[in-house]
């Protein structure tokens, strides 16, 4: 994950342009295609996912209040926080967010632990040649390693670079310190999902509860097992998540969108400087409000957007790759050794398990 994280960061600091921009000036028309047609489903279902997520949460902590209307609020919070934040300010604010997630962390300590038990369950896998576990290795993989994450990663860097008064000489010291950066975001990303798996197989599964389909299952399961504590920091948390995790999901198809067509871009704009750009975001926010009204779940919606992920990441990181060790657009900044053979790693693994669920789904009963 960080290793392919610090090439989307590289290419953005080298080419002042996110992946699609730099796509669009190397290579065909066919693999920009491919790559929004790879990247638009699953992001729109995710933002959807969360933000029923978030009314869920909302009418569990305030059961007068119907679902719906928490979910039409978040999302014209969202908007406001997209359009009318100025970059900086929108920037400090997902660091600031990020705290929230600290919360998974304290979760599964509020219940009585067996850490024996947790270290081989850590250390040692337990692998099932099975549909339903290759689903799950395929999304788990799909929500680390995910598409949207390469787009807003080289996005983010290109647009900070952009933003600077003066020029930024790219150079080893730059890079390196790009990388510490991307390599303590991934670290800090995998501790709050070990302790969010953590607590879904120690604290509900140990309960008897294998089986959570909505959002409301989920933080109720919590509260008789690990008090009213528990259940209001995973509210907390869902909805934290969610307002960090939405604008960068509207974020990344707004970019990907704009730098695709050649329109005017970018947080630092207000609306009326780019008006195709922040209205890409509202569609999008609007079609992830409309998953409220068909009948499927947030945990169903962000299961099968993991899993999407999961089978689409393996092109993208092929993709990014092939630009890493392009000396025409990399010049001296082409991908390391140690680089390209993490980088290779995670495309193989990721190619054999969405490979294997594919096979699943086609021939087994």
């Amino acid at each position: 994950m960080a290793a392919v994280q610090e090439m989307c960061a590289r290419i953005g600091m080298v080419t002042s342009k996110g992946l699609t921009g730099t796509l669009k000036d190397h290579y065909s028309k066919p693999v920009l295609y491919l790559m929004l047609l790879f990247s638009f489903p699953a992001i729109v279902m995710n933002i959807g996912a969360n933000i029923a997520g978030m009314g869920a949460v909302g009418n569990l902590l305030f059961p007068d209040v119907n679902a719906g209307f928490f979910s039409v609020g978040f999302t014209l919070i969202l908007m406001f926080i997209f359009i009318y934040l100025p970059y900086r300010k929108f920037a400090s604010l997902l660091k600031y967010l990020c705290v929230v997630l600290l919360v998974y962390i304290l979760v599964p300590f509020l219940y009585k632990q067996d850490l024996l038990a947790i270290l081989k369950g850590a250390l040692i896998p337990n692998i099932k040649f099975s549909k339903e576990f290759i689903a799950v290795l395929v999304a788990i993989l799909g929500t680390t390693i995910s598409p949207y994450l390469f787009f807003w990663q080289a996005t983010m860097v290109a647009e900070d670079k952009n933003l600077k008064r003066k020029k930024i000489i790219v150079d080893k010291k730059i890079l390196d310190d790009l990388k510490q950066d991307v390599d303590f975001g991934m670290l800090f990303s995998n501790v709050i999902m070990f302790f969010i798996i953590l607590t879904s197989g120690t604290v509900l599964f140990n309960a008897g509860i294998y089986k959570i389909e909505t959002v409301e299952q989920a933080a109720l399961a919590l509260k008789p097992l690990a008090g009213n504590s528990a259940y209001l920091l995973f509210a907390i948390g869902v909805i934290g998540t969610g307002l960090l995790s939405i604008p960068v999901l509207c974020g990344c198809l707004s970019y990907i969108v704009s730098e695709t067509f050649g329109w005017e871009k970018g947080l630092n704009k207000k609306f009326h400087q780019a008006k195709a750009f922040y209205s890409i975001t509202i569609i999008t926010l609007f079609f992830g409000l409309l998953m409220n009204y068909v009948r499927i779940s947030p945990i169903q919606a962000l299961l099968w957007s993991a899993i999407l992920y999961g089978i689409t990441a393996p092109v993208l990181i092929l993709i990014i790759l092939n630009i890493g060790n392009n000396k025409q657009v990399m010049g001296v900044f082409t991908n390391s050794k140690k680089s390209n053979f993490l980088g290779y790693t995670a495309f193989a693994l990721m190619s054999i398990v969405a490979l294997t669920l594919i096979y699943l789904e086609l021939f087994s009963k």
